[in-house]
């Protein structure tokens, strides 16, 4: 790809993200889960917008996993158990600008699976 279509790309999910964030926000009780996805990671965490804090967070890094869906898939599984340990079942759903299919897809349905309803 050249820059010039790359950079595109990258303004195109950055105006969704935009849009996106403009709807939903998170509370302690309601914490919005972000998740950004690079080349080689993934990375979560669940927000409280009214303080502006992280009320949790995890990576694909340190459970030595990739950005494909079998490692999202364990980070949803790892992550909703740190979920769980702070007495959070509920929360809003902050794909990040990223379509929710394929890795994003897994992730979420991984935290579905374990009961996080979103």
């Amino acid at each position: 790809m050249n820059a010039k279509v790359l950079k595109n790309k990258v303004a195109n999910r950055l105006k969704r993200k935009r849009r996106i964030r403009a709807k939903i926000s998170g509370s302690a009780t309601l914490p919005r889960v972000s998740v950004f996805k690079s080349n080689r990671y993934l990375s979560v965490q669940a927000i409280d917008d009214v303080t502006a804090t992280t009320l949790c967070a995890a990576n694909s890094k340190s459970i030595s996993k990739s950005a494909n869906k079998e490692g999202a898939a364990a980070l949803g599984e790892a992550f909703a158990a740190t979920l769980k340990a702070a007495n959070i079942n509920e929360i809003v759903f902050d794909r990040n600008g990223y379509q929710y299919h394929g890795v994003i897809a897994a992730f979420g349905d991984a935290l579905r699976a374990n009961e996080i309803k979103f």
